[in-house]
């Protein structure tokens, strides 16, 4: 079958229990700081998933390759192609549907619980209230047409429904390894106290056990999208 294409920005932030979950080929591409970035055709991939990083949605003129992302994304929420956006890689879907972007506008680093408000065949899998990963301080308004899946007072937008797409502010695609390897990689954590490292450890160790079997299964959900696709 053709392969999911899966597009990141830093080499600790990669697809983790996405790939797991989706069972398909995977074809990784970093395109961020290329003048003249090409990705594949949506013909020749039967899923995107756009991945988290530290720069900013908007920065084209820093990140020229961002430019071709949002282009491709807008092209397969058009074309039905199933799409995964997480954190930037929402970001990036939200303003390729025409959305704003908000700088600064309300970090969230941490295990939280989201308030999930509408059904959503993968979304659901998480349940209606869990408690997730959040590492962002950038927010996006709702796209138009798009359909809120779930909020949390800080961010009202923390996931979205837009055709054949989801997009996901938070980070359910971690286990414990993953976890380990951003708590110990200076990008991730520079700001961040030894006692909020800490606790963000003892939070991970108590909430994955139940969450990584949770998210495997949406992204299985993803799977299932990607196969009858590809």
């Amino acid at each position: 079958m053709r392969p999911v294409l899966v597009v990141m920005h830093a080499p600790h932030e990669g697809p983790g229990l996405i790939a797991r979950g989706v069972d398909a080929p995977v074809r990784v591409r970093t395109v961020l700081d290329l003048d003249d970035a090409r990705l594949p055709s949506l013909d020749e991939v039967s899923g995107v998933v756009v991945m988290g990083g530290p720069m900013d949605a908007d920065d084209v003129p820093g990140h020229p390759g961002l430019a071709a992302e949002r282009a491709l994304l807008a092209a397969a929420v058009d074309a039905d192609v199933p799409v995964l956006g997480v954190c930037l890689g929402m970001q990036l879907l939200a303003l390729a549907l025409g959305s704003r972007l908000h700088l600064r506008a309300a970090t969230e680093i941490g295990f939280a619980p989201v308030d999930v408000v509408a059904e959503d065949l993968m979304l659901g899998a998480l349940g209606e209230r869990p408690t997730v990963l959040h590492w962002h301080s950038d927010t996006v308004d709702l796209p138009s047409g798009a359909t809120l899946l779930a909020s949390t007072e800080a961010t009202p937008v923390q996931a979205f429904r837009a055709g054949s797409a989801l997009g996901l502010q938070f980070h359910p695609e971690l286990d414990a390894g993953m976890l380990d390897l951003w708590l110990s990689t200076p990008d991730m954590v520079g700001e961040l106290s030894p006692e909020e490292v800490d606790e963000i450890r003892a939070a991970g160790a108590e909430h994955l056990p139940g969450l990584v079997p949770a998210a495997t299964k949406m992204f299985a959900a993803f799977g299932e999208l990607v196969r009858a696709r590809g």
